[in-house]
């Protein structure tokens, strides 16, 4: 390992130099030293912004000024070892066991995992070292985006600028690629990989792209649920206080109080916004075999990928078992992506443009926007994407 070591850093100090002269600090500052882990992604970080031409941001992690904790960088380690070698992510630990605890041996097995994983990185890094270009342009679509992150980061709105260094890795092994794909290539694995509350921070070009993905969704006046309301430009929705005596068409929700989309996808990328209720609602897609009849759970045995708001405060994705997500991502208005090619169904929170969910599968069959509410007074409304909303004057009716 030491050998590994001597090819990854400059002549200043070695990883063993740092690691003392941490704990001098840190006995100064009163303040916790850094572990191994943590420096070896600082020294990754030195030599990712020795490489790359044209932005310093990663200096704020090899200069100690943005320190992850030991755990993030155990997952970092393990994470991009992994992308390396183009293998399923290694097993992760949420801890460090005590000395004792019945799960010591999988903490052993873990930490030589993670030996290995640094080997991987650490020859990655000699044969980067052992070319003869010593550094890189990573492109014009991925410095905007780093500057973007930074600022971000200075303002407090990122935790850490993990992203950036995720992007720079993306940019030194996409020797050859488009460099203007790479945010969404960066994008589009993250999601896939984590599922949940990847991106804190979509960078500005990156939501951009997502956008220009926008359609006009209507809902389906054919398949909404006899107690459903809609407006007559059928953008909005909510719970009436009667039946509707209708046609009881083989489309048609009968017993959860939904409605799809008029038009279905099989190709291409779309994007549309819903804003929400406080209390309870589901969003997604439909695939066209899915069951709208009864009561059936609305998950991913029965055709739907969606996501649901229970009580106000229980926010999930119905996979089977359903995934419960942490109350922090509950939006007030919805985001969602769809790649049909990719087989990826993305959720975000347009307010704070930041991540939520993502589905992964193949797609095989058309998909149907799905909205769902049981609110009887706030409209669940959908919205095209970067569309204010309008003021209407006191009195105007919405519903004709």
């Amino acid at each position: 390992m030491k050998e590994c070591l001597q090819f990854f850093i400059e002549p200043a100090k070695n990883l063993k130099t740092r690691f003392k002269d941490s704990r001098k600090k840190a006995r100064l500052e009163k303040k916790e030293p850094l572990v191994e882990c943590q420096l070896f992604v600082m020294e990754l970080a030195r030599e990712l912004n020795r490489v790359c031409q044209g932005s310093d941001v990663l200096k704020h992690i090899w200069m100690s000024e943005d320190i992850w904790t030991p755990t993030e960088c155990q997952k970092f380690i393990l994470d991009w070892a992994a992308v390396l070698e183009n293998k399923q992510r290694p097993m992760q630990t949420d801890g460090w066991p005590e000395e004792g605890d019945p799960q010591r041996q999988m903490w052993e097995q873990q930490e030589c995992k993670m030996e290995a994983a640094k080997r991987v990185i650490l020859d990655w890094m000699r044969e980067l070292k052992a070319k003869p270009e010593r550094s890189m342009w990573p492109g014009e679509p991925v410095l905007l985006i780093l500057e973007d992150l930074e600022t971000q980061w200075k303002r407090g709105r990122l935790p850490s600028l993990l992203s950036a260094m995720e992007l720079l890795l993306w940019a030194v092994m996409g020797e050859g690629m488009d460099k203007g794909s790479i945010p969404q290539l960066w994008l589009s694995k993250k999601q896939r990989s984590q599922k949940i509350d990847a991106a804190r921070y979509i960078p500005h070009s990156v939501w951009n792209w997502i956008c220009d993905a926008s359609v006009e969704v209507t809902l389906d006046p054919d398949t909404a649920n006899p107690d459903l309301v809609l407006s007559q430009d059928d953008k909005r929705m909510r719970c009436g206080f009667e039946r509707k005596d209708l046609p009881n068409y083989h489309q048609r929700f009968d017993g959860w109080w939904c409605a799809v989309g008029m038009e279905g996808f099989t190709s291409g990328r779309h994007y549309w916004e819903v804003e929400v209720g406080e209390s309870d609602w589901r969003l997604g897609v439909a695939k066209e075999s899915a069951l709208r009849k009864g009561f059936k759970s609305l998950n991913t045995d029965t055709g739907y990928l969606t996501l649901r708001l229970e009580r106000g405060s229980e926010l999930k994705a119905l996979t089977v078992p359903f995934t419960p997500l942490p109350p922090s991502l509950i939006p007030r208005k919805v985001g969602m992506y769809l790649d049909y090619k990719e087989g990826q169904l993305s959720f975000y929170n347009v307010e704070t443009r930041s991540h939520i969910y993502t589905y992964s599968e193949p797609f095989t069959e058309k998909l149907y926007p799905l909205f769902g509410t049981v609110e009887v007074v706030k409209d669940l409304v959908i919205r095209s994407a970067g569309i204010k909303e309008h003021c209407f004057c006191p009195g105007q009716c919405l519903w004709g």
